[in-house]
């Protein structure tokens, strides 16, 4: 019996991003410099089966620093930490490594600067993701509030209108975060931003790439965890870009075939914590039901590296 025929519109760029690759050495670098276990707090990014490949060679992830023997090895994830949480870790003399994303470590500067010169903070982000509590917790209580939506951003109230910045999380969706922005300058015009936008370069090019796929595409896969922000964004992208049907997929195993039924073009994307191999796994598993043509579509090359931190190079 012939397969059904299935164009698949491949995204690029998809999956692993320079920071997430960072994190990940780190542990696994650390893993064989210190032998295990490493312990992690938090997973170092969210995705399951990176978190379990790392378990396999002896990485323990826990949740809080006392979880973590004295004297032993820990790794921050790349969310960034509160300082409180290095504060901890020195007064129990753990060895820390921390393997916060190098642009999370932009927006903890720029609050950090925006606070000595006298300004509030206005933080745009999600409540209770690891990097926004991250953030929150680079200085004091009430330093930084935090804004989730427009419609926040018309209600929040401020310490002084005329010294207020901005900052956001990294893996927001490039679209709502500009309407946040457009509220905050509506209702204080001297609100002053980052010089470069927060949102990195690999959420706005994955997002990009979903919006040149969705139109053209039945249905559109984005390969992530649920606890991922910027993998749930690329769904939400998907949708307002003219996909009807999006969906987010962890791995192959959880594919739902029904949902795919009547598809004859599929865009397929990862998020930024999501690894290569398990895009070549959902496409593998597809090719056994389908006939399928791969079209992959190009927004952007990436080649931005971040280096390990020096006690990790080996000379």
């Amino acid at each position: 019996m012939d397969k059904p025929k299935l164009t698949v519109l491949l995204a690029s760029p998809r999956g692993f991003c320079a920071g997430v690759e960072r994190a990940v050495e780190i542990v696994e670098a650390a893993l064989k410099r210190y032998g295990p276990p490493i312990y992690v707090r938090h997973e170092i990014v969210h995705n399951r089966y990176v978190v379990e490949g790392l378990e396999a060679k002896g990485a323990v992830f826990v949740e809080e620093l006392d979880e973590v023997p004295d004297g032993a090895h820990v790794v921050f994830s790349a969310h960034g930490v509160p300082k409180s949480v290095p504060a901890e870790a020195q007064r129990r003399h753990l060895l820390y490594l921390d393997a916060t994303c190098p642009l999370v470590s932009k927006v903890h500067r720029e609050s950090e600067r925006h606070h000595r010169e006298g300004r509030q903070v206005i933080l745009i982000g999600h409540s209770g993701h690891p990097e926004v509590e991250g953030t929150l917790g680079q200085l004091p209580e009430g330093a930084i509030v935090l804004v989730e939506d427009v419609a926040q951003a018309r209600t929040v109230e401020v310490d002084n209108p005329t010294r207020l910045s901005y900052a956001t999380q990294t893996t927001l969706s490039v679209d709502d975060t500009h309407a946040i922005v457009a509220a905050l300058r509506d209702r204080f015009p001297a609100i002053t931003g980052p010089k470069q936008e927060d949102i990195c370069y690999a959420t706005t090019n994955r997002q990009l790439a979903v919006k040149e796929i969705a139109p053209g595409a039945d249905a559109l896969l984005v390969v992530g965890a649920p606890n991922s922000s910027n993998s749930n964004r690329l769904v939400e992208v998907a949708e307002r870009a003219g996909c009807g049907r999006a969906m987010l997929v962890q791995r192959a195993l959880y594919l739902d075939w029904d949902w795919l039924d009547g598809i004859e073009r599929l865009g397929l994307t990862a998020g930024a914590s999501a690894p290569e191999v398990l895009v070549d796994e959902v496409l593998a598993a597809i090719r056994e039901r389908y006939d399928v043509e791969v079209e992959e579509v190009t927004v952007t090359r990436e080649d931005i590296e971040f280096k390990l931190p020096r006690e990790l190079v080996v000379a």
